[in-house]
């Protein structure tokens, strides 16, 4: 690691720098790996002040690789984060201190690298990448784009961008002490999308809803049914928890003049005791001695003895004074005196907090008037709360390992903690990476087309992956990087196909399931072969917005002109992103469709569909559905994959992907030398 920092200093002192295949001496007769050779009338740092860099991302590997850029030459930068500054990024992001929390990300970065760094010429954009101010034109202003994000979503957005805008995008991953970084090029490397990318898996309903038997099935329940059921915008939005008892007891929605705890009361008692025993009733649920009967969790007011006011409220503060009404100053923790999140809370603590979180929020959306919660956030320490006492609650009827407020935490936002250490040697990397594309981009002429002569011959570009193989002892491991694939519905010119039941599938749902969601579209518009299904509404006449409102609530079978049918031919397009492509939609009947093998009720295919399959051969990918996923990183610095996938990308590299000659495990190690 200090070798890395001393080669970065001599970077800016204009040295040549190369990575040698032995550990002694260095002549011109022994090949060079990976050399970032420097002519004469341009050196590395002469290269980094006439490039303009644009970094999305000041998180984990963000801070870092700003730190890195202007440390290394470069000094005409452009950053853009949506995110601020949280307590629990201070460990790692060391660009922030604790003063800064609560600010912009962007800009509090900016502040503090101008600090050591007042001749670089930084600006710091709070705002979300996929803005329409920061279009194609915008990134077709910078020389190469360099991406630290932590969603696979907008990720795929900025590599449309790239594309689109012919600028070479960057991408770096860590998680973990596992890390990687590719370089992509139009037309010589492949996109970031033209290989699968894992997904977040999904859960049969049923299984969370009426059987779970693992912790993450308790999570999800908690996250993605309860949560959006009991505190969404949308009154009158469906959920599958609203099963014919629950209709019928009401036992989701709030009655009149009812109060925050003697409603979260009641979702307690009906939750965790009443659906409990009605499905006990159900013998032949329970007929496969293999699963196991769960148990009805005692009433609340058998449970809590102090009652629901007291336990909303909380007892006394460390100072042994009466909190009083802190309902909307304090979390529930708190305010009840929970102070260790790794302990697993008891019954009596989970339900304490499950009432005392659930009126908090109910309290909160009452005094925000319109902006509600609607959606569960890993940020919001409420929503966290009530999601762990939940789960925990849930694992405590069905005999489950319960979870602590942190491992629920990570569990619900797909959350991989990040190792600095990882994230400051991916930053270096980049900027080798980086280097290597702005020096080939320079020599064969800009975008404007004006050719910037440079004698030495461009570096190939390396995927390197950081501690990728365990077995062989190495912390950096390149790999030539992948040719485009011409299958890739992206940048090739592939076809998407969308097996789904038309007769239950709405547009609304094909658009943010499946286009948004699972495709990462932005601003997407459909076409049939006859009509005009859905576009944008910016500039369109009201009675154009009402039709497609109207449009997103029909299923696919009564769409106007025909309605869309087995073997309809969709044109899907983002403008945003200058990006389209065909979908055809292949029709399965409703009852031909298994809830536990395919939980989505539809299934993506084609050449290449990155959201949904797994890779499989050389050059092409496979049909199979791949389960891996993606994670959020607690400091918001990017994941690009998890161990998973990046053995899975090993073992399709096959013989396409190798080593340097001479670059065994057995031989000398590589020593990075400075001349």
């Amino acid at each position: 690691h200090s070798k890395i920092w001393s080669w970065l200093g001599q970077v800016r002192r204009d040295k040549k720098v190369c990575i040698s295949s032995r550990s002694r001496g260095f002549t011109s007769k022994r090949r060079v790996v990976g050399c970032v050779a420097m002519a004469p009338e341009m050196s590395d740092v002469e290269l980094a002040k006439s490039s303009k860099v644009l970094m999305v991302g000041a998180g984990g590997i963000g801070c870092e690789l700003l730190k890195t850029l202007v440390l290394s030459g470069f000094e005409d930068i452009e950053m853009i984060d949506l995110d601020t500054i949280d307590v629990s990024n201070l460990n790692r992001q060391f660009l922030f201190r604790k003063r800064h929390v609560g600010m912009s990300k962007a800009k509090v970065a900016r502040e503090t690298v101008l600090k050591f760094r007042p001749d670089a010429r930084i600006v710091a954009h709070h705002g979300n990448v996929k803005d329409s101010s920061f279009d194609v034109d915008f990134v077709r202003t910078f020389d190469v784009v360099l991406n630290g994000l932590d969603n696979l979503e907008a990720r795929k957005h900025v590599n449309r961008l790239c594309l689109a805008a012919e600028v070479p995008l960057i991408e770096s991953g860590t998680t973990g002490y596992l890390g990687q970084v590719t370089a992509h090029v139009r037309g010589q490397t492949a996109c970031f999308e033209c290989n699968p990318k894992p997904v977040p898996k999904s859960h049969p309903i049923c299984t969370l809803r009426d059987t779970p038997d693992k912790p993450i099935h308790c999570v999800v329940y908690a996250a993605d049914l309860l949560f959006p059921r009991l505190f969404s915008n949308d009154p009158n939005a469906k959920s599958d928890l609203d099963e014919e008892d629950a209709v019928e007891l009401s036992a989701f929605t709030r009655q009149p003049g009812e109060s925050p705890e003697s409603f979260a009361v009641r979702v307690y008692d009906y939750v965790f005791r009443a659906k409990i025993e009605r499905l006990l009733a159900k013998e032949e649920m329970w007929a496969d001695e293999k699963r196991k009967k769960p148990t009805p969790l005692p009433a609340f007011t058998d449970l809590v003895p102090e009652g629901p006011t007291a336990a909303a409220h909380g007892f006394t503060d460390v100072n042994g004074d009466v909190n009083g009404d802190n309902t909307t100053t304090l979390t529930a923790c708190k305010a009840l005196g929970l102070r260790d999140a790794h302990a697993a809370w008891t019954d009596v603590d989970a339900a304490r907090v499950f009432v005392s979180s659930f009126a908090r929020i109910v309290a909160r959306d009452e005094s925000n008037g319109n902006h509600r919660t609607d959606k569960f956030d890993k940020d919001d320490a409420l929503a966290v709360e009530f999601v762990a006492a939940t789960a925990a609650l849930r694992s405590a009827n069905y005999g489950i390992e319960r979870k602590s407020l942190f491992d629920a935490k990570g569990m619900a936002g797909n959350i991989v903690h990040a190792v600095a250490t990882t994230n400051a040697i991916v930053g270096g990397l980049i900027i080798i990476e980086a280097l290597k594309v702005l020096r080939q981009r320079k020599a064969g002429g800009d975008a404007g087309g004006v050719a910037t002569p440079v004698p030495c011959g461009p570096c190939p570009y390396r995927y390197t992956f950081v501690k990728q193989h365990k077995s062989n002892s190495r912390l950096l491991e390149p790999m030539e990087p992948d040719p485009p694939n011409k299958s890739c519905v992206v940048c090739g010119a592939a076809r998407v196909e969308l097996v789904c039941d038309v007769e239950s599938m709405t547009l609304g749902r094909l658009i943010d399931e499946v286009l948004k969601k699972k495709l990462g579209m932005n601003a997407p518009e459909v076409n049939a072969p006859e009509t005009i299904l859905y576009e944008q509404d910016d500039g369109l006449d009201d009675d154009e917005i009402e039709q497609y409102a109207k449009n997103c609530k029909s299923t696919l079978a009564n769409l106007p002109a025909g309605g869309v049918r087995h073997n309809t031919a969709l044109r899907v397009s983002d403008f945003t992103q200058k990006f389209e492509f065909d979908l055809i939609v292949t029709h399965r009947p409703g009852e031909e469709w298994d809830e536990e093998e395919d939980p989505d009720g539809y299934v993506l295919r084609g050449d290449s569909v990155s959201a949904d399959n797994t890779a499989g051969g050389d050059d092409t990918a496979g049909d199979a559905n791949g389960n891996g996923a993606v994670a959020e990183d607690v400091d918001d610095c990017l994941i690009a994959d998890d161990e998973d996938e990046i053995k899975a990308a090993t073992a399709t590299a096959g013989t396409k992907r190798k080593r340097d000659e001479n670059d065994d495990d057995g031989g000398d190690a590589k020593e990075i030398r400075i001349e």
